[in-house]
């Protein structure tokens, strides 16, 4: 079969399509991929980024994906949450996420996973809207709502428009009724989080952007924060009794620096760590997903033997949306 195997660190060339053997199937279901989204996860495992992000190699990346069983015939989308255990509070030890270690990823033709991953696919998705799903919903739902406990009329700011994670999210929360402002640094973007709901939006790369979203738009219940390094901005946002729902490191490796712990603990904010989500999550997501109002916003869609090309373009960071692997 065609896929793209990662046997060493680096930028987007050090990543091709190439025949390779298929995997493993014992105690698995075989899945005939059509699509794979690409994620950030992705490109920091590509570059070894960290001890989290340095699995042993080769590896087969990719932890999006959607196609059609081999055996039944169904069209289904990939759960990748790897043995989440019992748990909602939090993952168990075993836990692992799909494209980064020994279970072999979505950068592929076929891909073969316990039953348990595989969910219907949405019926009024296509391809390569299914394919961008997984992952990204399913870290925005479990943020906003499992930990986030987001309801109608609460305000979220979500910082950094434009990734999947922040798109859906923001899909999410104003389909319950929540008001949602995002930033970014670019004013297209700003534009189009608006026409997605968003009500307000403001440049990150101005001076003092927070103290300004929050003359706009007051302060906010939820601040969804990806990026680590604006913290500080993050927790100003808040009103007394307000959490951010801390789930990345994109700035500065996620280190925070001169961080004022007394505008956390006076006010009685807090700060909840996120990450990925669970089955139960999943299917929650799911739900909201099914009556066909929330689509993943799709930037690009590449074939597999220009994935370093895709890479490239997620490195630059200038798209808007999930940029997408064709494996068909």
């Amino acid at each position: 079969m065609q896929g793209v195997l990662l046997t060493e660190h680096g930028g987007p060339e050090v990543l091709a399509a190439a025949e390779i053997p298929e995997p493993e199937t014992t105690g698995k279901v075989l899945v005939e991929l059509r699509t794979a989204g690409i994620n950030r996860r992705d490109a920091l495992i590509r570059e070894g980024i960290g001890p989290g992000y340095r699995p042993r190699l080769p590896v087969i990346l990719g932890s999006d994906g959607a196609g059609i069983r081999r055996d039944t015939g169904e069209e289904v989308i990939v759960l990748p949450s790897l043995r989440w255990g019992d748990s909602q509070r939090c993952a168990s030890d075993s836990f692992a996420v799909l494209g980064g270690g020994p279970d072999g990823g979505t950068y592929a033709e076929l891909v073969a996973l316990p039953e348990e991953n595989l969910y219907p696919k949405p019926k009024h998705l296509a391809w390569a809207e299914a394919g961008a799903l997984s992952l990204s919903g399913l870290t925005a739902y479990r943020a906003l709502f499992t930990v986030g406990d987001l309801r109608a009329g609460q305000t979220v700011v979500i910082l950094g428009a434009g990734s999947g994670v922040s798109l859906i999210a923001l899909q999410l929360a104003v389909k319950v009724g929540a008001r949602v402002a995002v930033t970014s640094s670019s004013q297209d973007k700003l534009n189009l989080a608006q026409e997605l709901g968003a009500v307000a939006g403001v440049d990150y790369t101005q001076p003092d952007w927070e103290l300004h979203l929050r003359d706009e738009i007051g302060e906010a219940d939820l601040v969804l924060d990806s990026v680590g390094s604006t913290l500080q901005e993050s927790v100003m946002l808040l009103r007394p009794g307000g959490a951010v729902l801390s789930m990345g490191g994109t700035g500065a490796g996620g280190i925070v620096d001169g961080f004022d712990i007394r505008t956390l603990y006076l006010k009685h904010k807090r700060i909840l760590g996120t990450a990925m989500g669970s089955p139960t999550d999943f299917a929650g997501f799911l739900d909201m997903v099914a009556d066909g109002d929330i689509d993943p916003v799709i930037d690009s869609v590449y074939p597999l033997d220009e994935v370093a090309e895709a890479h490239s373009q997620l490195d630059a960071n200038q798209r808007f949306g999930k940029i997408v692997l064709s494996t068909a």
